[in-house]
């Protein structure tokens, strides 16, 4: 009895072992491939190359576009008032002294001319403004906005002085005539002012 018992425990173990145990599996492999970086293309490179300028950043421009804009509105803005109050003055003299107003048109003459001083600047500007891909940098359009807020201001204080001269200068000529020297004298220094502001605008658009 314990032959057989001994035997079939080893027959039913053996069939275990063959049920049970058969070829362990194989191991999973990671395999891991190399994978070589995207090779940019000849405008691929100009483009993160230009990105990457700090030199001539995208809103380089908007500072050259501001000093542009700044030379024609601030000194439009002091030829405006110039040539208003002025005016005013005229046509109130005139009502004494009409003969006067042709040699009295002075003042506003000259504050026209402040005017042409912000747009030359602002042409100036304007015809050297490009994007910042073609190489426009951040130091041409500080450059630029300075140019145009020196001739703009200028013209500006400018603009206030021949305006006020030129309506008191006016009147006094209505009843004094010997004041016209005078007051041509005082124009030509408040002109001067503008004149200052277009020296420093163009010396600063050459840099």
């Amino acid at each position: 009895m314990i032959s057989m018992d001994d035997g079939s425990a080893s027959s039913r173990w053996a069939l275990l072992r063959t049920q049970s145990f058969v070829d362990p599996p194989t191991p999973f492999r990671f395999i891991s491939t190399p994978v070589r970086p995207r090779s940019l293309t000849a405008p691929q490179l100009k483009t993160s190359s230009r990105m990457a300028d700090t030199e001539s950043p995208i809103y380089g421009p908007f500072f050259g576009v501001m000093g542009a804009a700044s030379a024609m509105i601030f000194s439009a803005l002091g030829a405006a008032y110039g040539t208003a109050k002025s005016g005013t003055g005229i046509a109130a003299m005139s009502v004494m002294r009409p003969e006067l107003i042709m040699k009295c048109i002075i003042p506003v003459v000259m504050a026209g001319i402040i005017a042409i001083y912000g747009l030359v600047v602002a042409v100036l500007i304007a015809g050297s403004l490009s994007s910042s891909t073609a190489g426009y940098t951040l130091y041409k359009g500080f450059m630029h906005l300075g140019a145009g807020l020196a001739v703009g201001f200028s013209g500006l204080a400018a603009g206030f002085a021949i305006g006020i001269v030129g309506d008191a200068g006016v009147r006094g000529t209505a009843q004094q005539p010997r004041l016209f020297v005078g007051m041509i004298l005082i124009l030509i220094f408040a002109e001067v002012l503008g004149l200052y502001g277009l020296i420093v605008a163009i010396y600063l658009y050459t840099k």
